[in-house]
């Protein structure tokens, strides 16, 4: 069986990448670690050496602390905590979390449901989660008895008095935030940065990004959005994206075979299976990395043809890349054409 569980969907643009000189001694100061699963990367100006290693530090706390409220894999994490408690009274969270949540279920409505925080037991179920990969084919009846367990409108976010609080009308409701979590973790290093006074910086965790500001070649900072193939490393199009957050979904990368079949991390909520459709690849530019991350795997479960009517109503910056045949198409918004890198003439 062969499982991978790589989600870099986008990488931060190289020198050689954008086209930009790369006789310049102006250096970027990069910073790396691991996080959540996957890996973070932290691109600064002018910052001297002392100051990039007790950023390492302070950025590698902040993260163990996204971990600690999100994740699903730790069972004492707070997000564990509400999913393993059976009480349906109002459940006293941090801003933060609501924040997600409230995030979540807007993008969710606005989606018809296929972006669903709460599909954590169908995840479990195809061998996503923090249980074990199945060594069959689920069958219908395991399908509906884990959908029978999830649904947006079984969770609440409540503010009482400057306090906020999740609330589930199921008892054994379980919520998923690793869909949106990079995307939040990313905003909270531009944050970071904000605070030590940093200006110019490229922040990623997972296939999220942030930035600001220029990049040691006075340009803005360019990412590159990767082919959709799991064999190479090659750029399918490159974006300014300064002052946003970027983020891609993809069908490509993180996947298992079971029975013959390829078995896609990205579960539709609404029918209980992985995807199959030829939609491969979605990113998505919003003025945060959290509204990018939360509006990319709803847009890659909802397939083409719903995801461009989901983009065009809502007037999103999106790229979405088509499997056809042996190759691939590309389709994008008006919006997002206009972060497109402009080639000099």
């Amino acid at each position: 069986m062969k499982m991978t569980f790589i989600r870099a969907g986008l990488v931060a643009a190289l020198l050689l990448l954008t086209g930009c000189d790369t006789g310049s001694k102006a250096q970027p100061t990069v910073l790396e670690g691991k996080t959540m699963g996957t890996f973070w990367r932290v691109s600064l100006v002018d910052i001297d050496a002392q100051q990039a290693k007790n950023l390492q530090q302070k950025i590698q706390a902040q993260l163990d602390g996204d971990d600690r409220l999100m994740s699903t894999w730790k069972g004492d994490s707070a997000l564990m905590q509400f999913n393993h408690s059976t009480s349906t009274a109002p459940w006293p969270v941090s801003a933060a979390m609501a924040d997600i949540i409230t995030t979540a279920l807007r993008v969710g409505e606005k989606t018809d449901g296929a972006m669903d925080i709460t599909v954590g037991p169908l995840v479990n179920l195809w061998g996503f989660g923090p249980d074990k990969q199945p060594v069959k084919t689920p069958d219908q009846a395991q399908i509906d008895a884990a959908k029978a367990r999830t649904g947006l409108a079984h969770l609440t976010v409540i503010n009482r008095a400057g306090e906020q609080f999740l609330q589930k009308d199921l008892p054994d409701l379980f919520v998923d935030l690793s869909t949106v979590g990079e995307g939040y973790a990313a905003d909270h290093l531009a944050r970071l940065m904000e605070q030590q006074g940093i200006g110019r910086y490229l922040v990623s965790v997972g296939g999220a990004l942030a930035s600001r500001g220029l990049n040691a070649q006075g340009q803005p900072w360019r990412v590159a959005i990767q082919k959709p193939t799991d064999r190479e490393n090659v750029a399918q199009a490159i974006v300014d994206i300064n002052g946003h957050g970027i983020s891609t979904s993809g069908s490509y990368r993180n996947y298992y075979e079971l029975d013959g079949k390829r078995i896609s991390h990205i579960i539709d909520p609404r029918s209980g299976r992985p995807i199959q459709h030829e939609l491969v690849s979605v990113t998505v530019i919003a003025p945060t990395a959290l509204e990018a991350d939360t509006w990319d795997t709803g847009l890659m479960v909802l397939g083409t043809d719903k995801a461009k009517e989901v983009v065009q109503r809502e007037g999103l910056a999106v790229m979405m890349i088509i499997k056809e045949g042996e190759g691939f198409r590309s389709w994008m918004s008006p919006q997002f054409s206009a972060f497109l890198l402009k080639e000099k003439n």
